[in-house]
C-alpha cells in the first residue's frame, strides 16, 4: 500500500468485536495481567521479536478502574532500560483527540458552535480555494471558490478539504513544505525518509496564515480527508479563549486529569525516561531520534495540535479514563457529560458525499473530535492512532480503555489492526 493510502485510510482495526457492550466492572481484575490478557501479552512478543521496535508498552483498564500494564523489551536497542508504563512514546496523530476534546469543551462554555465558520475567527478563511481536480496543479485553472465555509465540525472531522503534506503527492505538498506547513517534528536529521521533516512555520498564527493562503483538496463538508485541521484547531482555540494553545491544554485537560508526563517539550530532567524512534528502512531498524539528542528537548516552534504530544503508557490511559467516565475522573470533572457524548459521536456534516465517508479495514466509521466512531456492532468505539505505530482507544459502551505505545515509522496497519482484535478477544473471553 503506498503511504498516502496507508494515511487516508488512518488505520485499520478489527472494531467489531470491540462492540459487544461489556458492562463497567463485570471483570474482576487478576494480578496475573499476561496471564488475563494473553492474546495481547503474545502479539506484543511476537512484535518485539520481530524487531521492528525495541520495545511496546500496553495499558489496558475498565472504566474508572487502575489500569494493568504489559511490556516487552527496551527504551532503545542498546539502553538496557525495560521501557515501562512511565516510558515517554512520541503520539504524534493521538494527540488530535486531545485536542478535539479542548474544541468541545470550548463548545461546551458557549465560546464556539460546532458549525460556526473558522473565517468569524480567523478572517484569512473567508474566501478559500478549491482543486477541481483532487491534488492536481494548483494554478488558477484548477481552482474553483468554496461553496461553503470551513467550519469548525470540518476541523474536527477531517472534512474541510485542507490538505496534508504527508498526505498529498501533487505539487500542494511541495507548497506546504516551501511556506512552513509542516506539523510536527520529527528529528534533527535533514533528511528523514518519507519528507517528514520540513522546517515549520515560525509560530502558530503563522503557520494558520500561511494555511490560509493555500488551495483546499475537496469542497469544504464533503470528504474526509486526512488533513492539517487539528493543527488549525489550536490556532482557533488560543484566539478563542486568550490564552496559548499549550497553555490551555495544561489548565484544562493535563492538569485536572493529572497528566503529569505529556508535553510538547520533554524536559531535560526527563529525557532518560525517551524510548527512542525508528525509520523501518528495508526491514531494518534506523534511529531517527534518539533519547539523549531527540528533537523533543528543544522547544518547538509552536504547539502541533495534530501531531505533538509526547506521551507516556500511564498518562494517555488517564485522557481515556477521563472519556470513559464521562468527563470525569476519580471524582474530578474535566468534561460535562454531554461533552463527551457530543465529541464521541458521529459528527460528520449532513453535506457529506455518497463516497466521502471514512472506512478502515473494508468498515465503514463515523468521526468525532478527531477520533474514529464505531458504528453498528462497533458502536460505541472511539479513539484514533499514531504515525510511529501507537494506538488510543475506548470502548464509551463497555468503558473498555486500551493503549499500544511503541516507535517506529511507518506505522504498521497490520499491528494496529491486531491490538484492538486481541484485546477484544481477550475482553471476550473474560466473559465466559
Amino acid at each position: 500500500m503506498s503511504r498516502r493510502s496507508l494515511l487516508r485510510s488512518g488505520a485499520v482495526l478489527g472494531a467489531g468485536a470491540l462492540a459487544g457492550g461489556l458492562p463497567f466492572g463485570q471483570v474482576a481484575m487478576a494480578q496475573n495481567t499476561s496471564g488475563q490478557w494473553p492474546r495481547v501479552a503474545r502479539l506484543l512478543s511476537d512484535f518485539v521479536a520481530s524487531g521492528r521496535s525495541p520495545n511496546a508498552v500496553v495499558a489496558l483498564g475498565w472504566g474508572q478502574n487502575p489500569p494493568q500494564y504489559l511490556g516487552q523489551g527496551d527504551t532503545t536497542f542498546t539502553s538496557g532500560l525495560r521501557a515501562n508504563a512511565d516510558s515517554l512514546y512520541r503520539i504524534y496523530s493521538m494527540t488530535k483527540p486531545i485536542t478535539g476534546m479542548a474544541a468541545i469543551m470550548l463548545i461546551d462554555d458557549g465560546q464556539l458552535s460546532l458549525d460556526q465558520p473558522v473565517a468569524e475567527i480567523l478572517p484569512a478563511f473567508a474566501e478559500m480555494k478549491v482543486q477541481k481536480v483532487y491534488d492536481g496543479p494548483i494554478t488558477e485553472d484548477n481552482l474553483e471558490p468554496a461553496v461553503r465555509p470551513i467550519t469548525i465540525r470540518h476541523l474536527l472531522t477531517h472534512t474541510a478539504g485542507l490538505g496534508y503534506s504527508i498526505v498529498q503527492q501533487g505539487p500542494l505538498a511541495q507548497a506546504y513544505a516551501e511556506n512552513g506547513l509542516n506539523p510536527a517534528q520529527v528529528s534533527r536529521l535533514v533528511d528523514v525518509p518519507g519528507g517528514l521533516n520540513s522546517p515549520p512555520a515560525s509560530s502558530l498564527e503563522a503557520f494558520a496564515d500561511g494555511l490560509a493562503r493555500m488551495p483546499l483538496v475537496y469542497q469544504p463538508g464533503t470528504h474526509w480527508s486526512y488533513s492539517v485541521g487539528l493543527d488549525l484547531m489550536g490556532r482557533v482555540i488560543e484566539v478563542v479563549s486568550g490564552k496559548s494553545f499549550d497553555a490551555f491544554l495544561q489548565e484544562r485537560i493535563f492538569d485536572p486529569c493529572d497528566m503529569s508526563s505529556t508535553w510538547f517539550r520533554v524536559p531535560a530532567s526527563e529525557k532518560a525516561r525517551l524510548t527512542a524512534n525508528y525509520f523501518v528502512l528495508d526491514g531494518e531498524p534506523m534511529p531517527i531520534d534518539l533519547p539523549d539528542s531527540s528533537v523533543y528537548l528543544n522547544q518547538p516552534a509552536f504547539p502541533f495540535g495534530g501531531a505533538g504530544l509526547v506521551s507516556s503508557p500511564r498518562d494517555y490511559d488517564r485522557f481515556l479514563m477521563m472519556l470513559a467516565g464521562f468527563g470525569e475522573i476519580e471524582g474530578r470533572r474535566v468534561m460535562s457529560e454531554p461533552a463527551v457524548r457530543l465529541a464521541t459521536s458521529n459528527l460528520f456534516p449532513d453535506t457529506l458525499a455518497p463516497d466521502g465517508g471514512f472506512s478502515s479495514g473494508g468498515r465503514a466509521f463515523g468521526f468525532g473530535a478527531a477520533g474514529l466512531v464505531g458504528m453498528g456492532e462497533a458502536e460505541g468505539l472511539f479513539g484514533w492512532f499514531g504515525a510511529a505505530g501507537t494506538a488510543g482507544l475506548v470502548n464509551m459502551k463497555a468503558g473498555l480503555r486500551q493503549t499500544f505505545m511503541t516507535q517506529y515509522m511507518p506505522a504498521d496497519m497490520e499491528m494496529q489492526n491486531a491490538f484492538p482484535q486481541a484485546v477484544a478477544a481477550d475482553a471476550a473471553a473474560m466473559q465466559r
